[in-house]
Protein backbone atom coordinates (compact mmCIF):
# COMPACT_ATOMS: atom_id res chain seq x y z
CA UNK A 1 0.00 0.00 0.00
CA UNK A 2 1.15 3.12 -1.36
CA UNK A 3 1.26 5.72 1.39
CA UNK A 4 0.69 9.57 0.16
CA UNK A 5 1.01 12.85 1.81
CA UNK A 6 -1.00 15.92 -0.07
CA UNK A 7 0.77 19.48 0.64
CA UNK A 8 -1.46 22.16 -0.42
CA UNK A 9 -5.78 21.59 -0.45
CA UNK A 10 -6.38 25.01 -1.99
CA UNK A 11 -9.09 24.79 -5.15
CA UNK A 12 -6.53 22.24 -7.13
CA UNK A 13 -5.77 19.91 -3.88
CA UNK A 14 -9.34 19.51 -3.41
CA UNK A 15 -9.23 17.85 -6.23
CA UNK A 16 -6.39 15.49 -5.55
CA UNK A 17 -7.37 14.17 -2.69
CA UNK A 18 -10.76 13.73 -3.93
CA UNK A 19 -9.16 11.54 -6.91
CA UNK A 20 -6.47 9.78 -4.37
CA UNK A 21 -9.41 8.45 -2.22
CA UNK A 22 -10.36 6.64 -4.97
CA UNK A 23 -7.06 5.06 -6.24
CA UNK A 24 -6.25 1.75 -4.91
CA UNK A 25 -3.61 0.70 -3.69
CA UNK A 26 -3.11 4.08 -1.76
CA UNK A 27 -3.37 5.28 1.74
CA UNK A 28 -4.09 9.06 2.20
CA UNK A 29 -1.75 9.53 4.80
CA UNK A 30 -2.69 13.27 5.89
CA UNK A 31 -2.09 16.94 4.42
CA UNK A 32 0.03 19.86 5.11
CA UNK A 33 -1.81 23.45 4.38
CA UNK A 34 -0.41 26.47 6.64
CA UNK A 35 -3.95 28.06 6.10
CA UNK A 36 -6.19 27.48 8.84
CA UNK A 37 -9.12 28.10 7.04
CA UNK A 38 -8.74 25.44 4.49
CA UNK A 39 -7.19 22.93 6.63
CA UNK A 40 -10.69 23.21 8.48
CA UNK A 41 -12.88 22.80 5.79
CA UNK A 42 -10.65 19.99 4.73
CA UNK A 43 -10.47 18.34 8.13
CA UNK A 44 -14.09 18.65 8.29
CA UNK A 45 -15.15 17.17 4.81
CA UNK A 46 -12.29 14.47 4.69
CA UNK A 47 -11.69 13.53 8.15
CA UNK A 48 -8.53 13.56 7.04
CA UNK A 49 -5.44 14.46 9.59
CA UNK A 50 -3.57 17.98 9.37
CA UNK A 51 -0.23 18.29 9.66
CA UNK A 52 0.93 21.44 11.24
CA UNK A 53 4.54 20.33 10.18
CA UNK A 54 5.65 19.34 6.63
CA UNK A 55 8.45 17.29 7.52
CA UNK A 56 6.40 15.46 10.16
CA UNK A 57 4.13 14.66 7.20
CA UNK A 58 6.68 13.77 4.66
CA UNK A 59 8.61 11.21 7.11
CA UNK A 60 5.34 8.36 7.97
CA UNK A 61 5.10 8.85 3.68
CA UNK A 62 6.16 7.05 0.60
CA UNK A 63 5.40 10.10 -1.78
CA UNK A 64 4.22 13.48 -1.99
CA UNK A 65 2.00 15.68 -3.51
CA UNK A 66 2.48 19.13 -4.22
CA UNK A 67 -0.33 21.12 -4.75
CA UNK A 68 0.98 24.09 -3.26
CA UNK A 69 1.34 28.04 -5.22
CA UNK A 70 4.55 27.82 -7.35
CA UNK A 71 6.75 30.09 -5.06
CA UNK A 72 6.50 26.32 -2.51
CA UNK A 73 7.53 24.41 -5.06
CA UNK A 74 11.16 24.34 -4.87
CA UNK A 75 11.56 24.00 -0.69
CA UNK A 76 9.04 21.18 -0.66
CA UNK A 77 10.52 19.38 -3.73
CA UNK A 78 13.71 19.68 -2.19
CA UNK A 79 12.87 18.32 0.96
CA UNK A 80 10.89 15.31 -0.16
CA UNK A 81 14.24 14.57 -2.26
CA UNK A 82 16.36 14.55 0.31
CA UNK A 83 14.04 12.67 2.50
CA UNK A 84 13.80 9.44 -0.10
CA UNK A 85 10.41 10.27 -1.11
CA UNK A 86 8.86 10.32 -4.40
CA UNK A 87 7.59 13.85 -5.75
CA UNK A 88 4.51 14.79 -7.72
CA UNK A 89 4.16 18.50 -8.11
CA UNK A 90 2.30 20.50 -10.06
CA UNK A 91 3.51 22.91 -12.80
CA UNK A 92 5.63 24.82 -13.68
CA UNK A 93 7.87 22.63 -12.01
CA UNK A 94 9.50 25.75 -9.86
CA UNK A 95 9.38 29.43 -9.49
CA UNK A 96 12.58 30.53 -11.39
CA UNK A 97 15.06 28.45 -13.59
CA UNK A 98 17.68 28.04 -10.78
CA UNK A 99 15.35 26.45 -8.65
CA UNK A 100 14.45 23.74 -11.09
CA UNK A 101 18.02 23.35 -12.36
CA UNK A 102 18.88 22.21 -8.43
CA UNK A 103 15.74 20.36 -8.62
CA UNK A 104 16.65 18.12 -11.61
CA UNK A 105 20.21 17.80 -10.50
CA UNK A 106 19.05 16.48 -7.06
CA UNK A 107 16.54 13.80 -8.89
CA UNK A 108 18.86 12.23 -10.74
CA UNK A 109 21.45 12.03 -7.59
CA UNK A 110 18.03 10.12 -5.97
CA UNK A 111 16.24 7.14 -6.58
CA UNK A 112 13.10 8.27 -6.51
CA UNK A 113 10.27 8.62 -9.08
CA UNK A 114 9.44 12.64 -9.96
CA UNK A 115 6.48 13.82 -11.91
CA UNK A 116 5.14 16.77 -13.03
CA UNK A 117 1.48 17.46 -13.49
CA UNK A 118 1.05 18.49 -16.75
CA UNK A 119 -2.90 16.88 -16.87
CA UNK A 120 -3.43 17.76 -20.23
CA UNK A 121 -1.11 15.28 -21.63
CA UNK A 122 -3.94 12.79 -20.00
CA UNK A 123 -6.85 14.65 -20.88
CA UNK A 124 -8.97 12.57 -23.56
CA UNK A 125 -8.92 14.37 -26.56
CA UNK A 126 -5.10 14.03 -26.21
CA UNK A 127 -5.25 10.61 -25.85
CA UNK A 128 -7.26 9.80 -28.74
CA UNK A 129 -4.63 10.58 -31.09
CA UNK A 130 -2.13 8.11 -28.65
CA UNK A 131 -1.91 6.13 -32.03
CA UNK A 132 -1.79 8.26 -34.68
CA UNK A 133 1.39 8.69 -36.48
CA UNK A 134 2.31 12.27 -35.51
CA UNK A 135 4.89 14.77 -37.24
CA UNK A 136 3.68 18.37 -37.21
CA UNK A 137 5.06 21.18 -38.88
CA UNK A 138 3.05 23.42 -38.35
CA UNK A 139 0.74 23.89 -34.77
CA UNK A 140 -1.66 26.87 -33.95
CA UNK A 141 -2.58 27.25 -30.49
CA UNK A 142 -5.40 29.12 -29.05
CA UNK A 143 -5.77 28.85 -25.13
CA UNK A 144 -8.04 31.45 -23.32
CA UNK A 145 -9.82 32.25 -19.83
CA UNK A 146 -11.56 34.40 -17.80
CA UNK A 147 -9.96 36.42 -15.16
CA UNK A 148 -9.27 34.42 -11.86
CA UNK A 149 -7.38 35.48 -9.06
CA UNK A 150 -5.97 31.86 -8.48
CA UNK A 151 -3.41 30.98 -10.17
CA UNK A 152 -3.07 35.12 -10.93
CA UNK A 153 0.84 35.07 -8.79
CA UNK A 154 2.33 33.41 -12.06
CA UNK A 155 2.42 35.12 -16.03
CA UNK A 156 -0.16 33.76 -18.29
CA UNK A 157 2.65 32.21 -19.54
CA UNK A 158 3.50 29.97 -16.89
CA UNK A 159 -0.09 29.51 -16.03
CA UNK A 160 -1.83 28.45 -18.74
CA UNK A 161 0.49 28.70 -21.74
CA UNK A 162 3.15 26.31 -19.97
CA UNK A 163 0.10 23.37 -21.05
CA UNK A 164 0.80 23.93 -24.35
CA UNK A 165 4.41 24.52 -24.40
CA UNK A 166 5.21 20.84 -22.59
CA UNK A 167 2.79 19.31 -25.21
CA UNK A 168 4.24 20.69 -28.22
CA UNK A 169 8.08 19.72 -27.06
CA UNK A 170 6.45 15.92 -26.54
CA UNK A 171 5.46 16.24 -30.45
CA UNK A 172 8.23 18.31 -31.97
CA UNK A 173 11.09 15.94 -31.84
CA UNK A 174 13.73 18.30 -32.53
CA UNK A 175 15.46 21.74 -30.99
CA UNK A 176 13.91 24.83 -30.43
CA UNK A 177 15.60 27.11 -32.63
CA UNK A 178 13.85 30.60 -32.08
CA UNK A 179 11.46 32.09 -30.10
CA UNK A 180 9.23 35.41 -30.89
CA UNK A 181 7.05 36.62 -28.36
CA UNK A 182 4.86 39.90 -27.09
CA UNK A 183 2.61 40.18 -24.30
CA UNK A 184 0.65 42.57 -22.28
CA UNK A 185 0.28 42.70 -18.22
CA UNK A 186 -3.38 44.12 -17.88
CA UNK A 187 -4.94 43.10 -14.19
CA UNK A 188 -1.59 41.46 -12.72
CA UNK A 189 2.34 42.69 -12.79
CA UNK A 190 3.12 39.83 -14.82
CA UNK A 191 1.69 39.00 -18.43
CA UNK A 192 -2.21 38.42 -18.76
CA UNK A 193 -1.94 38.06 -22.17
CA UNK A 194 0.70 36.68 -24.82
CA UNK A 195 1.58 35.68 -28.28
CA UNK A 196 4.56 33.32 -29.46
CA UNK A 197 6.09 31.88 -32.28
CA UNK A 198 8.19 29.37 -31.97
CA UNK A 199 10.73 27.93 -34.37
CA UNK A 200 12.32 24.20 -34.43
CA UNK A 201 15.35 23.08 -36.32
CA UNK A 202 13.57 20.79 -38.38
CA UNK A 203 11.30 23.38 -40.07
CA UNK A 204 8.35 23.16 -37.72
CA UNK A 205 6.68 26.67 -36.44
CA UNK A 206 4.66 27.00 -33.62
CA UNK A 207 2.06 29.75 -32.95
CA UNK A 208 0.27 30.10 -29.35
CA UNK A 209 -1.76 32.51 -27.84
CA UNK A 210 -2.79 32.64 -24.16
CA UNK A 211 -4.79 35.30 -22.33
CA UNK A 212 -6.86 35.09 -19.05
CA UNK A 213 -8.25 38.05 -19.53
CA UNK A 214 -11.10 36.82 -22.24
CA UNK A 215 -14.75 36.49 -22.13
CA UNK A 216 -14.67 33.15 -23.56
CA UNK A 217 -12.87 29.93 -22.94
CA UNK A 218 -11.32 27.74 -25.44
CA UNK A 219 -8.21 25.27 -25.44
CA UNK A 220 -7.84 24.51 -28.74
CA UNK A 221 -4.61 22.76 -30.71
CA UNK A 222 -4.19 22.25 -34.67
CA UNK A 223 -1.90 20.40 -35.93
CA UNK A 224 -0.62 20.20 -39.69
CA UNK A 225 1.66 17.85 -41.11
CA UNK A 226 2.28 15.99 -44.58
CA UNK A 227 -1.11 14.70 -46.13
CA UNK A 228 -3.20 15.28 -42.74
CA UNK A 229 -4.57 17.76 -40.13
CA UNK A 230 -5.53 17.15 -36.49
CA UNK A 231 -7.75 19.40 -34.17
CA UNK A 232 -7.66 19.12 -29.99
CA UNK A 233 -10.32 20.38 -28.14
CA UNK A 234 -9.22 20.00 -24.84
CA UNK A 235 -12.56 21.97 -23.35
CA UNK A 236 -14.94 19.96 -25.44
CA UNK A 237 -12.23 16.83 -25.16
CA UNK A 238 -13.13 16.12 -28.74
CA UNK A 239 -10.64 15.44 -31.28
CA UNK A 240 -11.08 15.66 -35.34
CA UNK A 241 -8.52 14.21 -37.83
CA UNK A 242 -8.56 14.91 -41.46
CA UNK A 243 -6.41 13.23 -43.98
CA UNK A 244 -5.67 11.45 -47.14
CA UNK A 245 -7.65 8.19 -46.77
CA UNK A 246 -5.61 5.03 -45.41
CA UNK A 247 -6.85 1.63 -45.20
CA UNK A 248 -7.09 2.56 -41.45
CA UNK A 249 -9.50 4.95 -41.61
CA UNK A 250 -12.75 2.18 -42.10
CA UNK A 251 -15.81 3.92 -41.26
CA UNK A 252 -14.98 7.87 -41.81
CA UNK A 253 -16.16 10.04 -43.89
CA UNK A 254 -14.94 10.69 -46.95
CA UNK A 255 -15.11 12.38 -50.44
CA UNK A 256 -12.70 13.15 -53.45
CA UNK A 257 -11.16 16.36 -53.95
CA UNK A 258 -9.73 17.23 -57.73
CA UNK A 259 -5.80 18.98 -57.08
CA UNK A 260 -4.37 21.66 -59.15
CA UNK A 261 -2.72 18.66 -61.36
CA UNK A 262 -5.97 17.05 -62.09
CA UNK A 263 -5.03 14.20 -59.63
CA UNK A 264 -8.49 12.58 -57.89
CA UNK A 265 -7.45 12.37 -53.99
CA UNK A 266 -10.04 10.47 -51.27
CA UNK A 267 -10.07 12.49 -48.32
CA UNK A 268 -10.95 10.71 -44.97
CA UNK A 269 -12.75 12.56 -41.82
CA UNK A 270 -12.96 11.28 -38.63
CA UNK A 271 -13.52 12.27 -35.25
CA UNK A 272 -11.50 9.39 -32.56
CA UNK A 273 -13.73 8.11 -29.47
CA UNK A 274 -11.99 9.76 -26.32
CA UNK A 275 -11.56 7.67 -23.72
CA UNK A 276 -13.90 8.27 -20.52
CA UNK A 277 -11.29 9.10 -18.08
CA UNK A 278 -10.40 11.55 -14.98
CA UNK A 279 -7.11 13.20 -16.43
CA UNK A 280 -6.23 14.21 -12.71
CA UNK A 281 -7.03 10.69 -11.49
CA UNK A 282 -5.15 9.18 -14.82
CA UNK A 283 -1.96 11.09 -13.86
CA UNK A 284 -2.16 10.64 -10.19
CA UNK A 285 -2.67 6.72 -11.39
CA UNK A 286 -0.05 6.81 -13.58
CA UNK A 287 2.41 8.49 -10.96
CA UNK A 288 1.71 5.56 -8.50
CA UNK A 289 2.09 3.09 -11.11
CA UNK A 290 5.93 4.14 -11.39
CA UNK A 291 6.30 3.93 -7.93
CA UNK A 292 5.02 0.16 -7.95
CA UNK A 293 6.45 -0.87 -11.15
CA UNK A 294 9.76 0.75 -10.95
CA UNK A 295 8.86 2.84 -14.39
CA UNK A 296 9.29 5.92 -16.13
CA UNK A 297 6.74 8.55 -15.03
CA UNK A 298 4.92 9.72 -18.26
CA UNK A 299 6.01 13.63 -17.56
CA UNK A 300 9.21 13.83 -16.15
CA UNK A 301 11.23 16.38 -14.21
CA UNK A 302 13.39 16.93 -17.50
CA UNK A 303 9.85 17.05 -19.31
CA UNK A 304 8.81 19.80 -16.57
CA UNK A 305 12.58 21.24 -16.99
CA UNK A 306 12.34 21.71 -20.59
CA UNK A 307 8.86 23.80 -20.72
CA UNK A 308 9.75 25.82 -17.69
CA UNK A 309 13.14 26.71 -20.28
CA UNK A 310 11.43 27.49 -22.76
CA UNK A 311 8.03 29.72 -20.82
CA UNK A 312 11.17 31.63 -19.30
CA UNK A 313 12.77 31.80 -22.72
CA UNK A 314 9.18 33.57 -23.98
CA UNK A 315 9.18 35.96 -20.58
CA UNK A 316 12.61 37.16 -21.74
CA UNK A 317 11.49 37.68 -25.05
CA UNK A 318 8.58 39.85 -23.65
CA UNK A 319 10.24 41.88 -21.11
CA UNK A 320 13.11 42.83 -23.95
CA UNK A 321 10.12 43.96 -26.31
CA UNK A 322 8.46 45.73 -23.63
CA UNK A 323 11.47 48.00 -22.20
CA UNK A 324 12.07 48.48 -26.30
CA UNK A 325 8.88 49.96 -26.69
Amino acid sequence: MLKVGVFGVGHLGKFHLDNWRQIDNVELAGFYDPSDLAAQAVSDKYQLTRFPDADQLMDLVDAVDIVAPTPFHFELCKRAIRKGKHVFVEKPLANTMEEAQELLKLSRESNVKFQVGHVERFNPAFLAIEGFRLSPMFIEVHRLAQFNPRGAEVSVVLDLMIHDIDIILSLVKSEVKSIAANGVAVMTETPDIANVRIEFNNGCVANLTSSRISMKKMRKMRLFQKEAYIGIDFLEKQTQVIRLETPDDAGAFTFDLETPSGEIKTIAVSSPVSPAVNAIRLELEKFRDAIIHNTSTVVSELDGYRAMDVAHQILQKIKTANSIS
